[in-house]
């Protein structure tokens, strides 16, 4: 592997597409050597935007390349068969959530990377928000004491996926990871979902209880709008103190029990990165290419991406069948 890190990314879409290839082209650790769209006109449009090569077929841009590092960002539904291929090509890769909508696919991605020992990562970026970031120290340092609750809300508007629970798969996968990752694993679900919009299940509403004894809650909605103010919010509630976070890179607020004085954390007037969304994105990558350069696994491997999924089908299976369900760790 060369001194940068050649990184060639899957995905022209004006979103995520277009943040990958501005993220690895500012990088003085990496070098964006090509980029792959589904039309000639966009991957022309966006290879000429950064200077590189634009190809339309991903095994002829791996033949021709050969990247250290394929990203990964395609429209929600169509991640399997483009990761498949750069699986089998032996390409080490990072992958935009959701990892798949089918748990079979999962473990197809994830047995052949793990058979030919390839780094692979997924996006869950929302663990790189400051506001996160204190959560998760405050947690560690027992600054919460023991955990009662925790409670999730994030809504807005849907997005091109057809599939009837593309908001709980593609979106609330997001909060699925977040809760475990500050709270520890979730052992059983229930869920209440709606289809009034006759948009699928827009909106849900899910009961958790975790391995260690605490209670929460999910409640996601594409029947909303990501302009309304406090679309996310986050609460952690523990015996000694409470952590809220809003709107994800917006503000931290850390509250002893008993005391009516809160510290509190929100980006300053020249920290305009610590208040970007897309940030979080860059910071994720600070994390992941060291370890990918030293040989060591990601900070959040394609597995997490597994195991929302396994919790997403879980509470599937609760809302079809009215009964609370198990949700174990495998």
């Amino acid at each position: 592997m060369s001194q940068q890190v050649r990184v060639a990314v899957v995905g022209t879409g004006p979103w995520w597409g277009r943040q990958h290839a501005i993220a690895f082209s500012t990088r003085t650790d990496v070098r964006l050597c090509a980029v792959v769209g589904r039309t000639r006109p966009r991957t022309e449009e966006r290879a000429a935007e950064f200077g590189v090569p634009g190809y339309v077929d991903v095994d002829d841009m791996l033949d021709r390349e050969k990247p250290d590092l394929v990203a990964v960002c395609l429209p929600n539904e169509g991640h399997f068969e483009p990761t498949l291929r750069i699986i089998r090509a032996g390409f080490p890769l990072l992958v935009e959530k959701p990892l798949v909508f089918d748990l079979d696919q999962a473990d197809q991605l994830l047995a052949e990377a793990a058979g030919r020992g390839l780094f692979f990562a997924i996006n869950f970026n929302h663990r790189y928000a400051k506001p996160v970031q204190l959560a998760r120290e405050a947690v560690d340092a027992g600054a919460l004491g023991r955990l009662t609750f925790a409670t999730w809300r994030f809504g807005g508007e849907a997005g091109t996926s057809a599939h009837r629970h593309a908001n709980l798969i593609e979106t609330q996968c997001h909060g699925l990871d977040m809760l475990e990752h500050l709270c520890g694993p979730i052992s059983s679900v229930m869920a209440q979902m709606t289809d009034v919009t006759d948009r699928g299940c827009s909106t849900l509403s899910v009961a958790l209880r975790f391995e260690n004894g605490a209670v929460g809650s999910l409640l996601g909605t594409y029947d909303s709008s990501y302009s309304y103010p406090d679309t996310h919010r986050l609460e952690l509630n523990g015996l000694d103190g409470r952590v809220v976070v809003e709107d994800t890179v917006r503000r931290y607020t850390f509250t002893p029990a008993g005391h009516e004085i809160s510290s509190v954390w929100q980006a300053g007037y020249f920290n305009d990165r610590e208040r970007h969304f897309h940030a979080t994105f860059d910071r994720h990558l600070d994390a992941m290419l060291p370890a990918f350069a030293a040989g060591e696994p990601p900070p959040v491997p394609a597995t997490a991406g597994r195991r929302a999924l396994r919790l997403a089908h879980r509470i599937i299976d609760s809302f079809e069948t009215g009964t609370r369900v198990d949700t174990p760790r495998d």
